[in-house]
Parts: C-alpha cells; sequence; structure tokens
C-alpha cells in the first residue's frame, strides 16, 4: 500500500527541498475559490508484495496559488534509528510524506496502475480547515505513526483525517461489507499473483485476522476506502449531502497480457518435497538403513517457523499471536533433529518422533475444523514429516533393540 524504495528516496528528497519553503508558505495557506481536495485511489501493483493491496492519497489544488501537492501517508525513512529491529517488532515509524502531485501521478502510470480520484464536496471553509489540519499534521513533530497494517496505515488514514477534521458529521455506507468474510479473507483477494508472499503472511498472522472484518476494518485497503467514500454524507447543520461530489478516472490501466499460473508455488514445491522424501525413505526401508543428513532438513524448515513464530507471538506488535501454525511448526524440531545420533537421547526421540507424528495424522483429520485456516500447501509438508517422523522411530527401536542384545 505504499511506493516502492527508489520513490521513498525521491520523495525524501522532494521533502527537504521543500521543506524551507513549506515552513514559509505552508504554516497557513489559504486556500482559495478554486482549490480542491480529492482522495485518491492507486491500484494494486503484483510486482511487489508491499505493493498488492494499492495505495491512498491525498490531492490538494489551489491553482490560484500554484499549489498541486500529494499528501502521502505511504513513507518510511531507512534511516531511523534502528530500522530493520523496529521492522522487525512491528514499530515501524511511517511519516506523512509531501509530493508534487506531477511526479507522483506519473510513478503510477509508469507501473500501469489505475488512479482514480474522489473530489470532495466542501466548502470553502471545509477546505480550509482540512488543509489546515494536513499542514499541522505535516510538521516533524507531528508526521511521524507508527504504522500497521490493518488498523493504521495508507488507507485508514483517509478515515482518521476525514473523521478528524469532520468529526460526527461524516456518515459511511457500509453496503460492501459481505458475511463471514474475514480480514484474512480480504487479504487473500490481492494475493493471488503472490503465493509465496500469501504462504508467508498466512503463516505469520494468527487468529486476530481471523474474526469476521467490521465495516471500519475493511477500510484498511484503499479500494474500500473508495467504496465507502463513494456513498457517504457529509452533513452540514440539518443538511446531509453527498462527501464526494465528482469520481475521475484520471488514469486507465493499458490491458496487459494474462499471465499464465505460475508454477513454483508453495504447494508444488512442497509436492515435490513429499515424492523426494518419499523416494528415499522407501529406499531406506528396503536397506534397512536411515540416510541421517535428510532428517535435519525434513525438520529445519519446521523448527525454524516454530521459532520465529514464538518471536512474533511474544516478542513483536504484529497481529501475529494467537497463532495455530505452532500446531505444526515445532520449535523443538531444532534441535531434536540434530541429536538424532546421540545415543544417549535415542531412547527419548524414538518417542518424540513417535507421537509428533500421531499428532500429525490428528492435525490433518481436525485441519478444517480449526478456528484459523492453515494454508493448503502445508498438507504436503505435514505429511512429509509425518512419514519421517514414524521412519525416525523404526529406525531408533531397531538400532535400541541391536543394544539391547
Amino acid at each position: 500500500m505504499n511506493h516502492s524504495p527508489d520513490m521513498y528516496w525521491r520523495l525524501l528528497v522532494f521533502s527537504l527541498l521543500v521543506l524551507f519553503f513549506f515552513k514559509s508558505e505552508c504554516r497557513e495557506v489559504e486556500v482559495s475559490d478554486q482549490a480542491e481536495i480529492s482522495i485518491m485511489t492507486l491500484g494494486p501493483y503484483q510486482e511487489e508484495l508491499y505493493s498488492a493491496f494499492g495505495h491512498s492519497a491525498i490531492h490538494f489544488s489551489d491553482p490560484e496559488r500554484n499549489i498541486d501537492w500529494v499528501f502521502n501517508y505511504g513513507v518510511f525513512d531507512f534511516d531511523q534509528e534502528n530500522f530493520y529491529w523496529n521492522f522487525a517488532r512491528g514499530k515501524m515509524l511511517y511519516k506523512l510524506g509531501l509530493s508534487r502531485y506531477t511526479a507522483f501521478k506519473n510513478h503510477y502510470e509508469r507501473e500501469n496502475r489505475y488512479i482514480i480520484e474522489q473530489r470532495l464536496n466542501l466548502t470553502l471553509a471545509e477546505k480550509q480547515a482540512m488543509v489546515d489540519f494536513l499542514t499541522n499534521n505535516y510538521k516533524p513533530e507531528n508526521r511521524d505513526y507508527y504504522y500497521n497494517y490493518v488498523y493504521d496505515n495508507c488507507a485508514t488514514k483517509m478515515y482518521d483525517v476525514l473523521v478528524a477534521v469532520f468529526p460526527e458529521q461524516i456518515t459511511f455506507n457500509a453496503d460492501y461489507v459481505e458475511e463471514d468474510k474475514t480480514i484474512r479473507d480480504l487479504m487473500d483477494d490481492y494475493l493471488a499473483d503472490q503465493p509465496w508472499g500469501d504462504w508467508i503472511i498466512d503463516i505469520g498472522l494468527g487468529m486476530q485476522i481471523d474474526k469476521d472484518a467490521t465495516p471500519r476494518e475493511y477500510m484498511f485497503l484503499p479500494d474500500y476506502i473508495q467504496a465507502s467514500l463513494s456513498t457517504a454524507t457529509l452533513r452540514r447543520d440539518s443538511l446531509e449531502v453527498p462527501l464526494v461530489a465528482e469520481t475521475v478516472n484520471v488514469y486507465v490501466p493499458t490491458p496487459e497480457e494474462q499471465k499464465e499460473g505460475k508454477f513454483f508455488t508453495p504447494f508444488n514445491f512442497f509436492v515435490l518435497v513429499f515424492f523426494v522424501v518419499g523416494f528415499i525413505t522407501n529406499r531406506d526401508f528396503k536397506k534397512e538403513k536411515r540416510t541421517k543428513w535428510l532428517d535435519p532438513m525434513v525438520f529445519t524448515l519446521a523448527g525454524l517457523i516454530g521459532w520465529w513464530l514464538v518471536f512474533l507471538w511474544w516478542g513483536t506488535e504484529h497481529l501475529s499471536k494467537d497463532n495455530l501454525n505452532l500446531l505444526w511448526a515445532m520449535p523443538l524440531h531444532i534441535p531434536f533433529a540434530y541429536l538424532l545420533g546421540v545415543k544417549k537421547f535415542q531412547p527419548f526421540l524414538s518417542k518424540y518422533f513417535l507421537v509428533i507424528s500421531g499428532w500429525y495424522l490428528i492435525l490433518l483429520v481436525i485441519w478444517s475444523a480449526l478456528p484459523q485456516p492453515l494454508h493448503m500447501a502445508l498438507i504436503p509438508l505435514i505429511l512429509t514429516m509425518m512419514l519421517r517422523g514414524f521412519y525416525i522411530h523404526s529406525d531408533l527401536q531397531k538400532q535400541l533393540r541391536k543394544a539391547n542384545r
């Protein structure tokens, strides 16, 4: 819902260039009768995961004042202190940026993303109030905010600004809300072309996004901000007027060739892994041996993901609490998968992998009844670990019987 990295740098450089002008001229911008304010909705871009959901911004133009700006809540600074650690912990500082409209628009046109502007139906005094709010929000001491991809992002800021400037005056229609649709479902709608991104999001985010989405929660997506504004009304005294005076398709994308489905998807990858591991396990069974390098490889991914989920749940502000993916991503696979060659641990590890494999079988049976949907690509991965877990138990039992003779 934000810009590509090169765009961030251009926005930051531009912000530095206009900072002096802004301080001197924009501290108190007096809007003219020609001023217009629009909410911009910019289409998804599937080349990057972070842009797959689209973007929102505010366009303020005033030809009489020679002003044509975009207020953009989707900017962050790579140079901020502890950038990567804050990103990992979900404490990412975003900021309100300022761009020239033409450069901003051209960027999205180059990416062939639709641009829709909804011109707000405001009086001169209401436009002034909104510009005053935005210019005050752009001050260095006010422009930063902690980003949250559902509850505080470029799209939700559109709602926040309007409600802050016009408290209890705007009524949003919720005709777009679908029954039993969760936040995860809404995300999935935009990730058909991002199979690995969808897989990572489904694993990393917990049951916090598996409740039915409220009309307000739909608005984390720019398209639903546009939908809500299209029927919203603004109350002036006893009069209700449409909030949007006009909707303009600023840029309509040129048709692109339909891309063929991607073969290298998580499901296809783990099916391939299952067959490779199954082939090796069958060969081991016939030769009455165990390929010892294979087991750490099979269980390392699940172990690493398990520890990652533990960190996300207890160590971050991401929406990763109550994550049922820990039912298969067992943190203890690391180190246990690496201790199979240590004889004193083998009696315990034989039981551990038997219990784990039995649990995986139960998990597959109850899969569809879980309150958090697990990604379908995990089925062949879990089958792989279950198969290998049963074989580890069998092999260790043989070794223990031989040692006890």
